[in-house]
């Protein structure tokens, strides 16, 4: 029997295999996806069919916004791709739950959660890619300039410009879409979560590795999460994309942390750790070089080259 999507009898399909893998099952939502009785619950409003964006007109869009019992002030900011998984109640993150506890405690600040799917369209059936695997700020921009702004007029909210107190977050090709969101505009978004991001040859995001490695580093922390049962197919192998990122993230001197596990291509392993990963971002976390330790590296490594030339 003839396969012509197959490549050396692998198939891109083959992704639907890594969904679900022996590797799970130790995984279940954390401990604060249970609140407690006297944690306060957020509001969760659902905006159906958002059609108003000019970066990606003709397209429509569900946005779910879950607001803190207690708003005043500049909040903090979580937005998350995919949002429809992430917000479900019986899901594997639990997002809300997790985001109440976790104010409850003093954890997090205040903290908004924009829930957003990607654009659905008639005339574009891989509108989730041409979105979330872009390597460009198009996505970023509509969040930035479209989306927040109308979350912010018809809520009555203002969302802190700090950086640092604005996540992003999403799996797959929206972990990738997190983690570009903040590296096109680290002054907007200064900290990622990335659940089995998408740091293959999509739409060139198997390039991010050399980016990270030389250019400048930029003011954001990274939460990257992937696992030995994640994707491996012609587009790319999942588990080393994200271990060739981390090693990117270290050797460029980010305050980033890598947790790999022997899950697969989805949220059950990065639901367990959510609540670490928020505690994590909004904690020092003794990661990372400062520009300071940049220069001191420098001379060492610059010694030690001269030294081995001397002996050429």
């Amino acid at each position: 029997m003839s396969h012509p999507e197959a490549v050396n009898g692998r198939l891109n399909a083959e992704i639907l295999l890594s969904l679900d893998v022996a590797g799970d099952a130790g995984y279940h939502p954390c401990a604060e996806a249970y609140p407690s009785a006297d944690v306060a619950s957020s509001t969760l409003v659902h905006i159906r069919d958002w059609d108003e964006s000019r970066i990606y007109p003709d397209t429509k869009r569900d946005i779910r916004i879950s607001m803190p019992a207690k708003i005043g002030g500049d909040l903090g900011l979580l937005v998350c791709q995919d949002g429809k998984d992430y917000v479900d109640s019986e899901g594997a993150v639990r997002a809300i739950q997790v985001l109440d506890s976790l104010m409850h405690r003093g954890e997090i600040p205040p903290t908004v959660g924009v829930f957003i799917d990607p654009g659905q369209s008639e005339s574009e059936p891989r509108q989730r890619n041409l979105e979330y695997d872009a390597m460009n700020d198009s996505y970023v921009t509509m969040i930035e300039d479209e989306v927040l702004p109308m979350v912010e007029r018809k809520f009555d909210l203002r969302f802190s410009k700090d950086p640092a107190q604005r996540v992003a977050m999403g799996i797959s090709s929206g972990g990738i879409c997190a983690f570009n969101m903040a590296w096109q505009r680290p002054e907007s978004f200064g900290k990622v979560i990335s659940h089995c991001g998408s740091f293959v040859n999509i739409s060139g995001g198997h390039e991010y590795p050399l980016l990270v490695r030389n250019e400048a580093r930029k003011p954001i922390k990274v939460f990257l999460q992937s696992g030995a049962g994640d994707v491996d197919i012609p587009l790319g192998n999942w588990p080393m994309a994200n271990q060739q990122m981390a090693a990117a993230l270290e050797f460029a001197g980010y305050d980033y942390r890598f947790e790999f596990g022997t899950g697969g291509h989805n949220r059950r392993h990065g639901g367990a750790l959510f609540a670490e990963s928020m505690r994590w971002l909004y904690r020092e976390s003794g990661v990372g070089r400062t520009s300071a330790e940049d220069d001191a590296l420098a001379s060492e490594l610059s010694e030690r080259i001269r030294a081995v030339q001397k002996t050429i």
